[in-house]
């Protein structure tokens, strides 16, 4: 029988990129892996490989005889944006609902648009932004700089703004996480950098989906660690799980933020800037002092060093960690690192735990945020019962 693979143009992250979408595979997989430039997305839940007319080749070639690819016609870039003294601006061209198809190309930022940017950046930075934000906003705002091209981003009017807007969401069906970053970038800019008045109220934002986090029960919790016999991978996932930390938490944590002493451990700097203590759980603490005491070189800084001595490990190499578990432990469930924070919350809460305390343990700025949680609680669903069973039970049905 042959299998589909659809492959499409897209704009991620300001760089030309293929999307590549397919039913999950793990031969398709294990090739897009160890291929140099390709990349999985968790924005677009798709891999992408970078616009290149021998890679894509390449990657073609390894395909296996049953598969087929069909392709998706380039989506169209808007043309030069010329200032709007010359041109009016319903004839400016950030896209409209008929913009054809044309080749798809990324523009050197003009040295204006440069200095624009760098007004940009400066401005994150002493507003202090992570910088993980800088990164997302700064290239957001730079794919409309491309686009750009000769136009000063300064001249575009809430309108052209607008149809920008709604050429990502239509022509390069970016993901609403990615509209609501872009709109966030440019929010900053005319509204930070330039002062100008609020011109985004009459943008309308797309609706974020409601996903539900992806939870691992006990015995899933269980094997994903039995899977590992490496003592610090071991600790690293125990201590996510143990205390419901972020990959970027558990990585950043020293030696001198675990307290056995009042058996807390500090989480410092963490989301939105923010200090905030969580229990250490006395397993941990056993598990910690047995990898301490075992591991050479022993870390001296970091409770988790990388390569380099005194140095953390990346969040990249953490997550890989987790996907190598999940992979040994036979789990065929679309999770990640996120699902260890995701499993201890919601066990705290069939547990018993009021959620005020597991917003506090998550560091969540709502407890809105932490009522998703309930939507995934076991036991709210095991205790109700559906109408069908108590029609099965009044005999009132055959089958």
């Amino acid at each position: 029988m042959q299998k589909i693979l659809k492959a499409s143009y897209i704009i991620h992250r300001a760089e030309k990129r293929i999307k590549l979408q397919f039913e999950a595979d793990h031969v398709i997989n294990n090739i897009l892996k160890n291929m140099p430039g390709a990349r999985w997305s968790h924005s677009l839940h798709c891999w992408h490989i970078p616009q290149s007319k021998p890679f894509y080749n390449d990657f073609k070639k390894m395909l296996p005889a049953d598969w087929q690819i069909l392709e998706k016609k380039q989506p169209s870039l808007p043309a030069d944006l010329k200032p709007p003294v010359r041109i009016p601006v319903e004839k400016a061209s950030i896209p409209t609902r008929e913009s054809k198809a044309t080749a798809l190309a990324i523009w050197e930022i003009c040295k204006e648009n440069k200095l624009a940017l760098d007004d940009f950046t400066t401005m994150l930075s002493l507003k202090a932004y992570s910088p993980n934000t800088i990164r997302t906003y700064k290239n957001e705002f730079s794919a409309l700089l491309q686009i750009l091209k000769k136009r000063p981003v300064h001249s575009l009017s809430a309108e052209e703004v607008r149809r920008y807007v709604l050429y990502c969401v239509e022509t390069l069906q970016l993901s609403e996480n990615s509209i609501h970053s872009s709109l966030n970038a440019l929010k900053f800019y005319f509204e930070q950098v330039l002062h100008r008045e609020k011109i985004f109220v009459e943008i309308p934002r797309p609706k974020k989906p409601f996903i539900l986090p992806k939870v691992l029960g006990e015995q899933e919790i269980g094997k994903l660690f039995n899977a590992l016999e490496n003592k610090k991978h071991k600790a690293i996932l125990f201590t996510a799980y143990s205390a419901g930390l972020r990959v970027s938490e558990v990585v950043a944590l020293q030696m001198r933020h675990i307290d056995s002493d009042r058996m807390q451990i500090l989480v410092e700097n963490s989301k939105g800037k923010k200090d905030r203590y969580v229990m250490l759980s006395p397993v941990l603490l056993d598990i910690l002092r047995n990898y301490l005491t075992t591991w050479r070189p022993r870390p001296k800084t970091y409770l988790f060093e990388g390569q380099e001595p005194g140095e953390p490990m990346s969040s990249r190499l953490a997550q890989h960690v987790f996907l190598e578990a999940k992979k040994r432990a036979g789990l065929k469930k679309h999770l990640s690192f996120h699902s260890l924070r995701h499993s201890f919350a919601t066990h705290l809460l069939e547990s018993g735990v009021d959620i005020k305390y597991i917003r506090d343990l998550l560091g969540h700025f709502s407890i809105n945020t932490t009522t998703r949680y309930l939507h995934v609680k076991r036991e709210s669903l095991v205790n109700i019962k559906s109408p069908l069973d108590e029609l099965y039970k009044s005999g009132d049905l055959d089958f």
